[in-house]
């Protein structure tokens, strides 16, 4: 068996790094291809170094770009790597432009493509995230489902039954794979800040950060978040250089109580996390690890593609505006720390489950969802 997967994004890589160590305990091959849609050290290599994972075996150094650009040379490079390596499967996580890019490349040269997050949906299509899932669903083979509302979206997609499989969370994998040595590292002390006394912010969805009224709004609700206790803000870089056209950026930084900081790696952001108080966010990935972690969520979107942690977990929903985040934020201020809740399968083994799915998967005939699509 030899199985490609296709990483290029931060995000990725946190649930690239079970499947690869996952497939070692098997003695699979599974040959690591990273896209280079993000490829400075923080936002890259320091995750590749902390999460013990090997150098890739293709670094293809697309860059940055437009959707369309990013998504195009991902494409054209992933065609060549596909055809010189003849995968039995190509594995595909997440919902950036690599991972559209990966599976359509695979599909057109007729190879299986496994989704891991399949099914996840915002139901706003002015997410360039949520189109990349609704496309790389369509076109793979076997959809790897987080949690059970991805269940319901595929099958209400019309996806057949053989393709869709609850296999638990990836991301609460790499959690608990590093969860010890992240609580060892005291991050957030070791930038001036009491522990279970701050809030851990992070913003880089351009819904939030593309235009000027949105900046300035975020440096007013950060105003009135630090008059309550302390934020600690890893700034991403989409949203530093938003902020420098813009000429606010010496504006954030001179905020009295707010501590900026680069992006930091995985095992530092984890350790922030685990001894905040609170989490304010726009990414998806939090939304879950303090769903987990019993660490109080508020994102600031109108919506989220991971309801189980709305339904189950700590994670309250507060607008793309925050016009709520104040309210919730005293709420939590003033109440004891949630209960941790673990939703079902997110315990550490979803890796295993994914590789047992996709060895038996090579053992039976298959039916390509382009097959399953020309009969209905």
């Amino acid at each position: 068996m030899r199985f490609v997967l296709v990483t290029g994004a931060r995000p990725n890589f946190m649930k690239a790094a079970p499947l690869v160590r996952a497939a070692a305990r098997r003695e699979i091959e599974l040959l690591l291809v990273h896209t280079g849609q993000h490829y400075d050290f923080g936002m890259s290599q320091v995750f590749f170094e902390e999460l013990g994972l090997p150098p890739p075996h293709r670094f293809l150094g697309v860059g940055s770009g437009s959707h369309a650009e990013v998504t195009g040379r991902c494409l054209i490079e992933l065609e060549q790597v596909f055809i010189q390596e003849k995968p039995d499967f190509v594995i595909v996580v997440g919902d950036v432009n690599s991972t559209l890019a990966a599976a359509l490349a695979a599909a057109k040269l007729h190879i299986p493509v496994a989704h891991v997050e399949a099914g996840l949906r915002s139901f706003d299509r002015s997410m360039p995230e949520e189109v990349n899932r609704l496309a790389t669903d369509a076109i793979s083979d076997l959809l790897l489902v987080s949690e059970p509302s991805g269940v319901t979206n595929l099958r209400r997609e019309g996806h057949p039954e053989q393709a869709i499989h609850l296999v638990g969370n990836v991301m609460i994998d790499t959690l608990e794979q590093f969860r010890e040595a992240a609580g060892k590292r005291h991050f957030a002390r070791s930038l001036g800040l009491e522990e279970r006394f701050y809030a851990l912010m992070t913003l880089h969805r351009p819904s939030n950060v593309d235009r000027i009224e949105d900046l300035q709004s975020l440096i007013n609700t950060l105003r009135a978040i630090t008059a309550r206790l302390p934020v600690l803000f890893p700034v991403h870089p989409r949203t530093r250089t938003q902020l420098e056209a813009q000429g606010l950026w010496l504006a954030l930084t001179s905020l009295p109580g707010l501590t900026v900081t680069a992006p930091v790696g995985y095992l530092d952001f984890l350790s922030a996390t685990m001894t905040a108080r609170a989490v304010l966010t726009d990414s998806g990935g939090i939304q879950e690890e303090t769903t987990v972690l019993g660490i109080p969520c508020l994102t600031l979107r109108d919506n989220t593609e991971r309801p189980i942690t709305v339904e189950q977990g700590t994670n309250r929903l507060v607008g793309a505006r925050g016009e709520r985040l104040l309210p919730a934020l005293d709420e939590i201020l003033g109440s004891p720390a949630p209960t941790p809740k673990r939703p079902l399968l997110w315990d550490g083994q979803s890796a295993d489950r994914i590789l047992q799915i996709l060895c038996d998967e090579m053992r039976r005939p298959r039916q390509s969802q382009t097959a399953f699509c020309q009969a209905r």
